[in-house]
């Protein structure tokens, strides 16, 4: 089993930063590799990026190219989703989440293994 915690949430204005962090536990080596996902109240858990353990091969879905960066520091066994130019349609709960069986980062979360609790982000207006 592998056990996400994610932390660095919270409150921030508009045009504002946040990193989030996503440590890994367990049997981490059974990751290929991570994703953050996000979801709104009413509405379906959505892909924001992703990134291979192996060799930091990164996906980003088009809303936060460009404004969003995916990290992993392999000793650490953390992954970092730096979010910059934060806008009010970017609040939502942010998921860890972690993919034993492909070496390409998925975009679709039922492809994931292993979810942390979530991480609630704010961005007022």
């Amino acid at each position: 089993q592998v056990q996400l915690v994610e932390s660095g949430g919270g409150l921030v204005q508009a045009g504002g930063s946040l990193r989030l962090s996503c440590a890994a536990s367990g049997r981490t080596f059974s990751t290929k590799s991570m994703g953050w996902f996000r979801q709104a109240p009413g509405k379906e858990r959505d892909f924001v990026a992703a990134i291979s353990w192996l060799d930091g091969t990164t996906r980003y879905t088009d809303s936060v190219k460009g404004r969003f960066t995916i990290s992993r520091d392999n000793a650490k066994n953390t992954v970092y989703l730096q979010m910059n130019s934060l806008k009010p349609e970017d609040t939502a709960v942010y998921y860890c989440a972690g993919d034993a069986g492909r070496l390409r980062p998925s975009l679709q979360w039922h492809e994931y293994d292993y979810w942390g609790q979530g991480a609630q982000v704010t961005v007022s207006s």
